[in-house]
């Protein structure tokens, strides 16, 4: 199949300019200011349109399983709702349980995928177990394509390493190439406060986000680029939500060090006052970290525009409110942690920040696709339209107005977080490797098309 993409705004992360893109198959051959029409088996008209790289997502958590239960979205409703959102490509996360090897997450994850997913996709793998065979498997991961591993500072008896199985990740990933990302909380001192919060008595979901203060992640953040800094590798700071922590990853970068950090929405658009909803409805805004006090939000728009923040991921990861969030009436600690999102990150982030001038159109595409392509071994490949790279494209139409909410959504959740937000602009095409998966408010994907990214490791190549 020839497509013809004619007289759209091609928006990279570099500049934006009128052009026509040429699609042969799975590829894009070619963007130019105006292509014949000619040989073209499909000619898209997208005047007044802008055509975008589609989204890249590099923090979901598809099928997972989570205090009991297992988040709704897997890997066929989730990746569907990416494509209606614009998201053309998602990385999740694979679990080693501990006392396993790596091999057997991976494969596991695999399973879950496998005839499911119906856009591409990457994993990431969770290390919550190193012994000395573990610095082998982490070696044997990059060769499969799972270029990026994640280590948690918090949950403790669950996903929590020590520093020193930290250290030991990094030092291993200096000679593999591969980048550890880190969920940043210090989670012995916010175990304690929990505790304490308990034994008072305060279940509610606000508690939630009381018990975990920004200072507490600030220093794990801290310690993490530390641990990094000595062992002379870069690393990734997840759902970064505070300023306390931003400054941390600032004064990071303005000293030379790889250090790279994502925020997300719900960081950006929301308050912990949304755990102080009644009738428990509080509990559809537990996640971890937990929502902030209203300054927080306006320093991480401002880290963004100045790139002390490198990306915007979701951390998708939903329970139903209904059988699942309910299972923490009465103790905020039982109430399963995360919260949906992967449809409307680029309608959020595009209405939000370039609509309200808080970013650029060239810095959007930035956030949503480039820096995540490049930082996670996918770029040129995916993240960008050029010659010779997939042809993941979305043509976004600026001047579409949506209301999102639960009643409409394509998210395996009975609830949304931003429910009731209006926003301007939205996908009105969506390309997936050169197949019309999306368009004009019609679904085309298919169950299984989506393929498993073995993707780079960057050897010190960062963005």
């Amino acid at each position: 199949m020839k497509t013809l993409i004619k007289d759209g705004t091609v928006v990279t992360a570099q500049r934006s300019f009128p052009a026509d893109v040429w699609i042969e198959g799975e590829t894009v051959r070619d963007v130019a200011p105006s292509l014949p029409r000619e040989n073209a088996d499909r000619v898209v008209d997208a005047a007044g349109m802008l055509v975008l790289p589609g989204g890249i997502d590099v923090h979901t958590h598809l099928d997972m399983p989570f205090g009991g239960t297992t988040s709704s979205d897997d890997f066929a409703t989730g990746t569907e709702a990416a494509a209606w959102g614009g998201t053309t490509t998602l990385i999740d996360f694979a679990i080693q349980a501990k006392g396993t090897r790596m091999r057997d997450a991976l494969d596991t994850w695999w399973k879950k995928a496998d005839g499911k997913a119906s856009i591409d996709y990457g994993l990431h793998m969770i290390v919550t177990d190193l012994p000395e065979a573990g610095l082998e498997d982490m070696d044997a991961m990059v060769e499969e394509g799972v270029a990026s591993f994640k280590l948690f500072m918090a949950y403790p008896g669950v996903l929590m390493v020590d520093d020193a199985t930290i250290f030991q990740a990094m030092r291993r990933t200096a000679k593999n190439g591969a980048l550890i990302c880190m969920h940043a909380e210090n989670g012995g001192v916010i175990d304690v406060i929990v505790r304490r919060a308990l034994a008072e008595g305060k279940t509610g979901p606000i508690y939630h986000a009381l018990t975990r203060p920004a200072t507490a992640e600030a220093e794990a953040v801290h310690r993490a680029i530390a641990l990094a800094e000595i062992a002379g590798v870069p690393v990734y700071i997840v759902h970064l939500s505070s300023e306390d922590a931003l400054n941390q990853v600032r004064e990071a970068r303005d000293r030379g060090l790889p250090a790279f950090a994502e925020t997300c929405p719900q960081y950006l658009l929301l308050t912990e006052k949304e755990l102080e909803r009644p009738d428990f409805d509080g509990a559809k805004y537990v996640f971890t970290p937990p929502l902030r006090e209203a300054h927080h939000p306006p320093k991480l728009w401002d880290g963004l525009r100045r790139d002390h923040l490198q990306v915007v991921s979701t951390d998708h990861c939903p329970f139903c409110f209904k059988e699942q969030k309910e299972l923490g009436r009465g103790d905020f600690t039982k109430i399963p942690n995360g919260g949906p999102g992967i449809e409307n990150r680029l309608q959020l982030i595009y209405h939000h920040g370039v609509n309200q001038g808080r970013i650029s159109l060239t810095r959007f595409v930035e956030l949503v696709s480039t820096t995540p392509a490049k930082l996670f071994g996918l770029y040129p490949r995916k993240g960008t339209i050029a010659a010779g790279s997939d042809a993941d494209i979305v043509i976004w139409d600026p001047k579409a107005e949506h209301k999102i909410s639960a009643a409409t959504h394509h998210m395996r959740v009975d609830y949304s977080m931003f429910e009731g937000f209006a926003v301007k602009g939205n996908v009105r095409t969506v390309f997936s490797r050169g197949d019309v998966i999306l368009d004009g408010g019609v679904y085309h994907g298919r169950q299984g098309r989506g393929r498993f990214l073995k993707r780079a490791a960057r050897g010190g190549a960062w963005a």
